[in-house]
């Protein structure tokens, strides 16, 4: 197989990155401590560079999968996501795509997320600030960079992979993408939809930026985590515009306007890009800011 798992109590850093197993050809190593039998041990994954010949499948055993798809997660972290999740796509079944026939073929989606900077979200008070403009173009770029590696990855195990864009609007009337990001993370159980729309993690709440990329690669899926926002309205009463309406799902809204005015929304958005000086994206970040969920409760220096 293209994909092998061997275990060893070497040093990391002699075989951290790339070396020549004794075939000869060159291999990419990952590695992560494990325990095993009472002892901490090195796992490493090892993925050929070299394509699987056509035609054939380099990883077809359950285990196969479970090792493949640990080492797709850390080789996604390593290439700077924060998050990774994997969805099955039957979760996603009747979303909207575009084109129509964009999960054909596909069985996974694999969601990655980079969290935006914490002190940059800190300090949006009623509008982006031009600090805020960069950090979401810059991650935005990073996310593209992590589905396109992940998609080499992917494709070195035989499977197809394709990457959709962390940020590219295709209909400016009704505002929608190639999918749904959001919808993609929640069935990956990287978190629940907000009463903002907006992917909400336990730990980072809406503080992140998100990406897809999709594959035939039956890897091992995870599962949606339960909506925790209950009675919190923080998002509903920052909102300059009042487009969010306080309303909660169990998992995800049937239609956007289920949960926001999105009129009210975009207008703000597109207003912002238009009249705000530097600020060259369709962007706001109020509701993230107010958000309970991903806020620092303390500083550093408070702690001290």
């Amino acid at each position: 197989n293209t994909v092998t798992t061997i275990r060893h109590s070497r040093d990391r850093d002699r075989h951290k990155g790339r070396c020549v197993l004794p075939a000869g050809k060159d291999f990419h190593v990952s590695l992560c401590l494990c325990r095993h039998d009472g002892q901490v041990k090195w796992e490493e994954t090892i993925v050929s560079n070299e394509p699987p010949v056509s035609g054939k499948r380099s990883v077809q055993s359950p285990k196969d999968l479970v090792s493949f798809t640990w080492g797709l997660k850390r080789f996604a972290r390593e290439c700077g996501a924060d998050l990774v999740g994997i969805a099955d796509l039957g979760r996603l079944e009747g979303i909207r795509t575009e084109p129509e026939d964009l999960l054909e073929g596909h069985t996974r989606a694999v969601c990655m997320a980079v969290r935006l900077s914490e002190g940059i979200v800190d300090a949006i008070v009623d509008r982006p600030t031009p600090l805020y403009q960069q950090n979401y173009v810059k991650i935005n770029a990073l996310l593209d960079d992590i589905a396109l590696r992940v998609m080499q990855y992917i494709q070195s195990g035989g499977a197809r992979a394709v990457p959709i864009p962390a940020s590219q609007v295709l209909d400016k009337t009704r505002w929608y993408s190639y999918i749904s990001h959001k919808a993609v993370a929640v069935a990956a159980g990287i978190g629940w939809q907000g009463k903002s729309l907006l992917l909400i993690n336990r730990n980072h709440g809406p503080r992140l930026r998100l990406v897809t990329v999709l594959t035939d690669m039956p890897l091992e899926p995870d599962r949606p985590v339960k909506n925790l926002c209950a009675k919190c309205s923080a998002c509903a009463e920052a909102c300059p515009v009042g487009a969010i309406k306080n309303v909660n799902t169990d998992l995800h809204y049937k239609d956007r306007k289920e949960a926001l005015h999105l009129d009210r929304c975009v207008a703000r958005v597109v207003e912002n890009q238009t009249n705000l000086p530097f600020i060259e994206a369709p962007i706001c970040g109020v509701c993230i800011r107010a958000c309970p969920f991903g806020r620092r409760k303390k500083s550093l220096r408070e702690t001290r």
